[in-house]
């Protein structure tokens, strides 16, 4: 019987440190998949979305070797009533608007700063949008009509097999993707924990197989289509889109720090909401963009492109917000109006005719709320008609 106990110890000693070892080895996986379930928490939300490398793999984004640009001080000015229990009540973290280049008014909030490198979330698409423009000029895609397995032949046999690149820069694939964040099996918090536990995005979304309409025929925010058109991006020049953004967009810039993106465990981009910039830094790519595509003196982002880019070109509803190539426009919106945004609070909205500029960045854990969004444009159109 002692002999069948010790063995059965060894057997059991053995599997225990077999364990050890297997969670020694997983133990930066468990971290970070740990850190995603508690990554907008009530107590945690603020400080993680200024530290989201503390969370998962990233890749810098150089701001090259040039100057810091200039971001100029004018007029003080006082935002206008009723903006200080927004504030509050949508959890803004920092708040910077300016107007012909100019900061007209900055400020920071819940305990972070303008050394702060938060987290974009969906402003990155538009990012990748002004990253394409450029790519798409230089003739390294040759068409909007390609379709997206030319550059992207993994994605052949999935759902993805007869979509366009413009079915994919207008969220129009029609390919099945639940986007709801408070689902936990949904398929965006499923790609979540694909990116935390070091997975490839590129089989993720290759394994996407059902779709709910053809191409082109609806729209409907799919997230995973912006990662198609990195994908794509990279099928046709061969490099990384860090590397190309970094080079083609964010030198001129002459940004204040290095930005960063989080990334797959095959070090590919985040490119659907993984940026993180400072305030002044997300700025500074807004005020390029407001320039229609120049900045310093230099054109970086094609006129046209973001001309086009910016035009509510999706299939969207009568009557709804509207969409271009990975932006947004306002219901109502007048000529050279629109934003980039991102879940919890995160704008770039732009008043070109007024030369203004609002950058938001929030924790806003109820920002799906009925009106949210409504109520954030019609704040950002006070300010800019008021200045």
């Amino acid at each position: 019987m002692r002999t069948v106990l010790k063995w059965l110890g060894r057997i059991l000693l053995v599997f225990i440190l077999a364990a050890a070892v297997v969670g020694f080895a997983k133990r930066e996986e468990i971290q970070r998949l740990m850190a995603v379930n508690s990554l907008f928490s009530e107590d945690k939300i603020v400080a993680n979305f200024s530290n989201m490398d503390a969370a998962f793999l990233t890749v810098p984004l150089p701001r090259g070797a040039g100057p810091t640009s200039e971001l100029a001080y004018g007029a003080a000015y006082e935002l206008p009533d009723g903006a200080a229990g927004w504030i509050e009540e949508r959890a803004v973290t920092s708040l910077l608007v300016l107007q012909d280049g100019k900061i007209r008014y900055e400020e920071y909030f819940l305990d972070t700063g303008p050394d702060d490198r938060r987290i974009s979330w969906s402003i990155a698409k538009s990012y990748l949008s002004a990253l394409f423009g450029i790519l798409l000029e230089e003739g390294a895609i040759a068409s909007l009509d390609d379709p997206v397995i030319k550059y992207a032949p993994k994605l052949e046999g999935s759902a993805y097999e007869t979509a366009t690149i413009r079915n994919v820069l207008n969220m129009s694939s029609g390919v099945t993707f639940d986007e709801d964040y408070l689902d936990y099996n949904s398929d965006i918090n499923r790609m979540g924990r694909v990116v935390a536990l070091g997975g490839e995005l590129d089989d993720f979304a290759a394994s996407l197989k059902d779709s709910f309409a053809a191409p082109g025929e609806t729209w409907q925010y799919v997230s995973i289509d912006t990662h198609v058109i990195g994908m794509v991006i990279r099928g046709a020049t061969g490099r990384s889109v860090a590397e190309l953004l970094s080079e083609k967009v964010l030198a001129p810039l002459g940004l204040e720090r290095n930005g960063y993106y989080i990334t797959d465990g095959a070090g590919v981009a985040f490119v659907l909401g993984g940026l993180n910039f400072t305030t002044r830094d997300f700025a500074r790519f807004g005020q390029m963009i407001l320039q229609n595509g120049e900045y310093g003196g230099e054109r970086i982002v094609p006129a046209a492109w973001i001309a086009e880019s910016t035009w509510p070109s999706a299939p969207t509803e009568p009557g709804r917000i509207g969409y271009g190539f990975q932006w947004w426009i306002p219901v109502g919106a007048h000529e050279g109006e629109f934003m980039g945004r991102g879940v919890y609070g995160q704008y770039l909205y732009f008043d070109q005719p007024r030369g203004v500029l609002i950058v938001m960045t929030g924790a806003d854990r109820k920002f799906r709320d009925e009106g949210v969004n409504e109520a954030n444009i019609e704040m950002f159109r006070k300010i800019a008609q008021s200045l």
